[in-house]
């Protein structure tokens, strides 16, 4: 299986802050797999700070 995570980063904001959102939601989401069945199919929306819609991660088969 794959593990897949595509976050859309504004490239409108300074470096520092897209690298500060970005482990944020590395983060957030290492914290919150165990919630989740690890298989294909699995998937949720990922959301930046400001619960706003930036990108996806999903399982896939191999």
């Amino acid at each position: 299986m794959k593990f897949l995570l595509e976050v859309d980063v504004d490239d409108t904001v300074s470096a520092e802050d897209t690298t500060r959102e970005l482990g944020r939601v590395l983060r957030y989401w290492a914290g919150n797999l165990r919630y989740y069945a690890l298989e294909p199919g699995a998937g949720e929306t990922v959301l930046d700070s400001a619960h706003r819609e930036v990108g996806r991660w999903t399982i896939v088969g191999s």
